[in-house]
């Protein structure tokens, strides 16, 4: 049985439809529709500590390509085509910026989760940024395995180094070397390990629900239908063979496989006056020379030093209050990075 009125989840989230169940089951696999864009999959017979993974994309509208893999795994493993092994739930986040083939409606949503949805009630995103945190508080609430979360996005420039993962500030917490393994392994060789804590969705998974959380970025955002999806072969078939029980053991972890970077402070817009002295299609993980004037805002500068920084989502068009880029250096594990 099949209850989605249309030909796939991407297509039956986009129309608005809802299925004629909200739970059945099919080729082995339990489905429940939580709503709008949330599917929750687990195996009618679920080994003892499954992994429980969450995948979300679409959190940006316009950032299409990491929706259309994850509708692919979706339907293969509704039709039979791909068994599942693990705890799965599915979301694509902001619906309304998805149709419009915008990057949000009203605000940023990956700004508003850790709570900040309350900052700002008036938005669109607000009340589905909180939908999307309790959605993931009752998924993870419930795993007795390993909990992994994978945020998929693709970026509005381009990058010197095409995919790299955010790494959210973990308080206390290791790092988990073999995860950034299998990231190396999925193509996904460079990784920001973050500094502070942040109201992104990847933060939020990972420091309410004890996660092993991250923001991927794949790639440059382009319209649904337009993208080259087999530049995006080396997630897609991880997260395949991740939830079908069938990931090869991970390598150990190897530093030259993969290159860490760590926050060193975000460029502020605090003002109308706010200018970013780098070219508009600057792309990400540019290198700043030494002395450089990156930006100025009123009477404040903010000048690279060492010539070892870089610049990561510079976008001087950001709100008032927002961060217009944020300023990254080398690191590495052993130097308590």
């Amino acid at each position: 049985m099949n209850p989605f009125q249309a030909t796939d989840f991407l297509q039956q989230t986009l129309q608005g439809l809802s299925p004629t169940v909200t739970h059945w089951q099919q080729h082995g696999v339990q489905a429940e529709w939580l709503g709008p864009g949330l599917l929750q999959l687990q195996p009618q017979t679920l080994p003892t500590h499954a992994e429980s993974v969450l995948l979300s994309a679409g959190v940006h509208g316009n950032e299409t390509a990491p929706i259309e893999v994850l509708s692919g795994i979706v339907n293969d493993i509704l039709c039979g085509q791909l068994p599942l092994a693990t705890r799965l739930l599915v979301v694509l986040g902001n619906i309304p910026a998805m149709r419009a083939g915008k990057r949000f409606i009203d605000y940023d949503m990956n700004r508003l989760f850790n709570g900040q949805h309350a900052s700002q009630p008036q938005a669109a995103e607000a009340q589905r940024a909180a939908e999307l945190e309790l959605a993931a508080q009752r998924f993870f609430g419930d795993a007795h395995g390993p909990r992994r979360h994978y945020d998929l996005h693709t970026a509005i420039r381009g990058s010197v180094f095409e995919r790299f993962a955010i790494y959210p500030y973990l308080h206390e917490r290791a790092h988990n070397r073999e995860q950034l393994m299998w990231l190396a392994e999925a193509d996904i060789g460079t990784v920001l390990l973050h500094s502070k804590p942040a109201a992104t969705y990847s933060y939020f998974t990972s420091h309410h629900c004890q996660a092993d959380a991250f923001t991927l970025e794949l790639g440059k955002a382009r319209p649904f239908g337009h993208n080259e999806l087999a530049r995006f072969t080396g997630i897609d078939q991880a997260l395949r063979l991740l939830v079908s029980g069938r990931k090869p053991a991970t390598p150990p972890f190897q530093p030259q496989r993969v290159q860490l970077f760590r926050a060193s402070y975000d460029l502020i817009k605090l003002s109308g006056e706010f200018v970013l002295h780098l070219a508009d299609d600057v792309e990400n993980f540019t290198a700043l020379p030494d002395g450089m004037v990156i930006a100025e805002d009123g009477d404040s500068r903010y000048i690279a030093r060492g010539g070892q920084e870089r610049i990561l989502f510079p976008n001087p068009k950001v709100s008032i209050g927002l961060r217009a880029g944020i300023v990254i250096a080398p690191a590495s594990l052993d130097s308590g990075a």
